[in-house]
């Protein structure tokens, strides 16, 4: 038997899944995604593989490093890296319970990314029950932070990588059931404006509110967005109590861009705009950043070799790069062979309405064994 004909099910596979999307698990809550990386690390040792569990640092959850048997175990192989951290706070599950309706099935991070990862092991698990060898040894590493810039786990990301001749990553397709080449570069960044407090009553021209401050930063940020380089700011905290001028505002912003020289640009119009003016300060300083993932020679390898593999199975694939980050910048940037959007096929991640299409299931799952299968 060949990858071609492994008997993957679709219900069953939903059925395996539900428990994951069920186990809600923000990144910011370290005991929910522990509890997620639990449930599947439990699978993938059922699937043969040795567990081993590394401990979160800053605040954050930890990690689960699954490598399954092979002859070669000490060889440079194959490393699949998903994160189990989504935006989704606990709680979600009541607006956006898990449910099957016509070709969809919905569910909070089941596009982004816990389908895709979760057909990964699917993948390998048919392919060891069929007794199936692979040219070389799988590794999974799943992650709890990468909804934030994978500010705690990146080096961890980096060092199994660069022992691994190819990474996977099962982020979820491109909208033309395409997978991802090469992805933008990130940067965030934590804003500060400090003003004068002072009685929004009986005082209120002595105050210099730091509010005020922040939502003109705000429109000059947005206001930079241009063709190459987009700003936005997503995140302000601000105030305490209405009848005070505010003192103290914070944010945080995000920048994009295709090339890394642009990202370079758009960072220093954003440190400059740090400065005192009128009894207001306004302080920006440089969080995570993502590298730019611009394809090399053994990306574009690789995706051709996917795209052959598609075919085999009876549909074709695009490939491109990304807006989105993902680890797959970091992984990429190194120059290691690296093939990203090999999740799943849906929509509307991170809203309400995230939601997969179930046929894609099957699909990946098989692109994934056919390529497990095939790389030596």
């Amino acid at each position: 038997m060949s990858f071609a004909g492994l008997p993957f099910d679709t219900d069953a596979m939903l059925e395996g899944l539900r428990p994951w999307v069920e186990c809600e698990s923000p990144t910011w809550d370290a005991a929910a995604v522990d509890r997620m990386l639990d449930l599947a690390a439990r699978d993938l040792a059922i699937a043969g593989a040795r567990i081993e569990r590394i401990a979160g640092r800053g605040g954050f959850g930890g990690c689960v490093r699954a490598r399954f048997p092979h002859p070669r175990s000490d060889a440079p192989g194959v490393l699949i890296a998903g994160h189990m951290d989504t935006v989704h706070p606990v709680g979600t599950l009541e607006k956006l319970p898990w449910r099957r309706e016509g070709g969809k099935c919905y569910g909070p991070g089941i596009i982004d990314m816990k389908g895709g990862n979760y057909a990964s092991l699917e993948a390998i698990r048919q392919i060891r029950r069929a007794a199936l060898e692979t040219p070389l040894p799988i590794t999974i590493l799943f992650t709890s932070d990468e909804e934030v810039g994978t500010p705690s786990t990146r080096d961890i990301i980096e060092a199994e990588a660069s022992r691994n001749r190819y990474v996977l990553v099962p982020e979820p397709a491109l909208a033309n059931v395409g997978v991802v080449t090469g992805r933008y570069a990130i940067a965030r960044f934590n804003l500060e404006a400090t003003g004068k407090p002072s009685h929004a009553g009986a005082r209120l021209a002595a105050g210099r509110s730091a509010i005020r401050e922040m939502a003109r930063q705000i429109l000059v940020i947005d206001g930079m967005t241009g063709e190459d380089c987009t700003f936005s700011v997503g995140i302000v905290h601000g105030g305490q109590w209405v009848n005070c001028v505010s003192s103290s505002c914070r944010g945080e912003a995000l920048s994009m861009a295709k090339r890394q020289a642009d990202l370079d640009r758009g960072v220093e119009r954003m440190l400059a705009l740090a400065g005192t003016k009128d009894e207001v300060t306004f302080m920006v300083t440089r969080g995570v950043t993502r590298p730019v993932w611009e394809p090399n020679a053994a990306t574009l390898a690789l995706y051709e070799k996917a795209r052959a593999i598609a075919q085999e199975i009876g549909f074709d694939i695009t490939h491109g790069s990304a807006g989105g980050g993902s680890d797959g910048n970091f992984t990429g940037a190194m120059g290691i062979a690296t093939l990203d959007g090999l999740g799943l096929r849906g929509a509307d991640a991170h809203t309400l309405n995230e939601h997969i299409e179930i046929d894609s299931l099957v699909e990946r799952a098989r692109l994934m064994a056919g390529l497990l299968t095939t790389l030596d």
